[in-house]
């Protein structure tokens, strides 16, 4: 398999006054051609930092890439100048942000906005950038697109909004495709419907999608591969089929046992099974614990977790975990 983008120790601090918050804190992992990556973790793990990381587009003060690479083709991204960046940006590497409401202008069409990043990029006149708009809002399924380009985004729905995003991320043929928190705020069928949408886009293009999201039950449907972040750091990383079926990490199977999953008792009739919430708050990266970070909320703690930072180790093949319960750590 082709390797596109492969993140080596990426570190991304946010410097404020009282002192260095590390958001992302040496994450790694590949992306292969046509292959789906989920980013997984709770709100304020670092996901959308890490994937703002690889757009370079952390607001700089406070935010800063601290360290690390990120490898496109081979190519460091961190290493680029403003200029390349920008080409690379929407055309090679494009991103659908989590709020479409917030990420489209309310006074411009949609048509304008999609047409505006066809043409910010490849070389194609004004009526062959909106015929390219037309056919893009075809693909993802907005239905009368010839009418529909005309509309501003108060005028769509939800799933639509979100719909528009995507054709404009796909505008320009990119490779690579970062998706954050795509179906957060829609109902469970249009989740569904996006979902698919993305699914059906990457067999027929080859796309490489990031996948970020909090939504276990998303991932398990798109993603090939997952890695688990917690405060800032991979927790565990692994294909998908081996992460659900032989989860390592006590953070990753609290993630599993907060799923609701229906059963059958003895006559037959459905019934929910008890939910395990995972206790207490995500640390403050301002002020982490010694050892390891998931201690206070973890189950199994012992006193070596309390002494002992632990690596990120491969306790099985292609499984790697960073836990001091499993495995390799001392």
């Amino acid at each position: 398999m082709e390797k596109i983008l492969e993140v080596k120790n990426l570190q991304t601090s946010f410097f404020t006054p009282e002192g260095e918050v590390r958001a992302v804190d040496g994450v790694s992992f590949d992306l292969y051609r046509g292959k789906t990556v989920g980013l997984v973790g709770e709100s304020g793990c670092g996901k959308s930092v890490t994937s703002l990381s690889i757009m370079r587009l952390i607001a700089s003060p406070p935010g800063k890439i601290v360290g690390g690479e990120i490898l496109y083709h081979g190519k460091d991204l961190l290493k680029l100048p403003p200029p390349e960046m920008r080409k690379i940006r929407g055309n090679q590497i494009s991103m659908i942000f989590q709020e479409p409401m917030t990420s489209l202008n309310p006074v411009f069409t949609i048509g304008n906005q999609i047409v505006e990043a066809i043409r910010l990029h490849q070389d194609l006149s004004k009526s062959a950038s909106r015929e390219k708009a037309i056919e893009m809002m075809k693909l993802v399924g907005i239905p009368a697109p010839d009418k529909r380009i005309d509309d501003y985004p108060h005028q769509l729905s939800g799933g639509m909004r979100q719909r528009i995003m995507i054709a404009m991320a796909l505008s320009c043929d990119p490779e690579v495709l970062i998706a954050d928190e795509p179906t957060t705020a829609l109902d469970v069928t249009i989740q569904a419907q996006i979902l698919d949408l993305l699914k059906g886009l990457q067999e027929r293009t080859g796309l490489s999608i990031l996948l970020i999201t909090h939504d276990l039950g998303v991932v398990a449907e798109v993603a090939d591969e997952v890695v688990v972040m917690y405060a800032g750091k991979v927790a565990e990383r692994a294909p998908t089929r081996e992460l659900f079926a032989h989860p390592m990490h006590p953070y990753t199977k609290g993630l599993l046992n907060s799923i609701p999953v229906l059963s059958h008792d003895p006559t037959g009739k459905k019934k929910k099974s008890r939910l395990e919430p995972i206790p207490g708050l995500v640390p403050n990266l301002l002020d982490l614990p010694v050892g390891c970070r998931f201690q206070e909320r973890c189950r199994s703690v012992e006193a070596r977790c309390k002494i002992v930072e632990p690596e990120l180790l491969t306790a099985a093949p292609s499984h790697d975990v960073r836990c001091v319960l499993v495995g390799g750590q001392k």
